[in-house]
């Protein structure tokens, strides 16, 4: 039974290890997919087009976001950063379960055109740990720290409108429970509509036939 794939989003503060989760998630399990986002930035040293992003010109993106062509996209720094339509539709066609890491607005567009999405907020032990991971990086200042742990407190307020939460505290445990929840949503009647149909229309049949 070919299944379609399940688009997931994936949220959280920064320095909860979202990154590194995703990074860690499709290269233990093949049947996961990044999605890759399109800038109109230009590329830094060492980027290829299609790998970290799609890079496109201005007017390029703005022809998408014209004909429908983005699922969700902001304006940042004087750039667009968006999440294209044809490639993860693609990928989901393919079977592959894809994986957006956008922030909590982005999220909220994700779940209007698909209201089948999977949406996941990754979250820390603790406030405490959040604050000892950001200031382990070793490369942002103490104003920067606390620019994000006032982030941290605006995002708070919007975790319960995710599906799941998943706590970060040992990376294995995270991606171990982060499948086995995308597993169970693959074994939901919404999921397999055309399985169940095929069975009903098979039981009438047989019922019809020389079933005795």
């Amino acid at each position: 039974m070919s299944q379609k794939g399940i688009l997931i989003v994936i949220s959280g503060f920064s320095g909860a290890g979202k990154g590194t989760l995703m990074k860690k998630l499709v290269a233990e399990y093949d049947n996961y997919a990044l999605s890759i986002s399109m800038t109109t930035r230009q590329p830094r040293e060492g980027e290829v087009n299609g790998r970290e992003y799609f890079f496109v010109t201005k007017e390029e993106f703005e022809e998408r976001i014209a004909e429908d062509g983005m699922i969700e996209y902001a304006g940042y720094c004087g750039n667009y950063y968006g999440t294209p339509r044809a490639y993860v539709e693609q990928q989901l066609e393919n079977g592959k379960d894809v994986i957006l890491e956008i922030e909590i607005q982005g999220a909220h567009k994700v779940k209007e055109k698909y209201p089948d999405a999977l949406l996941m907020f990754v979250m820390p032990p603790s406030a405490q740990e959040l604050y000892r991971r950001l200031k382990g990086r070793g490369t942002e200042t103490e104003e920067v720290i606390l620019k994000r742990m006032t982030r941290a407190v605006e995002e708070s307020e919007g975790i319960d409108t995710y599906d799941y939460i998943v706590v970060n505290d040992t990376l294995e445990d995270c991606i171990g429970q982060i499948n086995a929840i995308v597993d169970a949503a693959h074994n939901t009647p919404d999921n397999n509509e055309e399985f169940i149909d095929t069975i009903k229309k098979e039981l009438k049949e047989l019922l019809k036939g020389d079933l005795k």
